[in-house]
């Protein structure tokens, strides 16, 4: 297949059955590709020559910031008590090489879009303001990344350094062009057209009807 819609599902605790310590990893840009904890692939995520990618949409474990002084649980978050702070507090960023994608307005690299922007999983009572608009290219030959930032491990249900599978989770979703369809990609980013499969399908009518 040329065109590939895929999803990519990272946990802190690789789903592990019992409790993960993760408090070595707080306030760190850790990888959920290959940062070393959770679920993790055997490489950096890359395209080859004849690869192009659009990563789409990025989520992560939202939190929520509430009266002090409510219960301890909140939307199904773990609230620290005194702080207001339910939830990780985590933000998710993308890196393309060695270039962070959201920036501060002074240009520096910052920790991302919090979950309470773009949450994942998505429900009732968390959803999304943040939509990935337009989208993130990953041109032919580079690296890429998504990153978590968390800093509230109180926040997590078994308060302290544990994290149970589900408590610190983020998600991409993004589509593989392969062979001539990056090729067709790399054609639209030079005419300026978005690059999603509809207008890449435009692209193949275009030439098709041109002969």
């Amino acid at each position: 297949m040329s065109m590939r819609s895929q999803v990519y599902e990272w946990d802190a605790t690789n789903y592990a059955s019992t409790n993960t310590d993760i408090s070595g990893s707080v306030g760190r840009k850790i990888s959920i590709f290959v940062g070393g904890l959770g679920n993790n692939i055997t490489k950096p995520a890359e395209t080859s020559a004849t690869e192009f990618v659009v990563i789409e949409d990025i989520a992560v474990t939202p939190s929520a910031f509430v009266n002090s002084g409510s219960a301890s649980d909140y939307r199904g978050l773990t609230l620290t008590l005194g702080t207001g702070v339910a939830g990780p507090r985590a933000y998710v960023q993308v890196r393309i090489n060695t270039t962070d994608y959201f920036l501060d307005p002074d240009n520096v690299p910052n920790d991302g879009i919090p979950g309470s922007g773009s949450p994942y999983p998505r429900s009732v009572n968390f959803q999304p303001s943040f939509n990935l608009y337009p989208d993130v290219y990953v041109l032919p030959g580079q690296v890429w990344d998504v990153l978590v930032t968390w800093y509230n491990n109180a926040g997590l249900p078994n308060s302290g350094a544990d994290c149970q599978s589900g408590d610190l989770r983020c998600f991409t979703k993004y589509t593989l062009y392969d062979g001539p369809d990056a090729l067709i990609a790399n054609k639209l980013l030079e005419m300026g057209i978005s690059i999603n499969p509809g207008n890449v399908d435009w692209y193949k009518r275009s030439l098709l009807s041109a002969q």
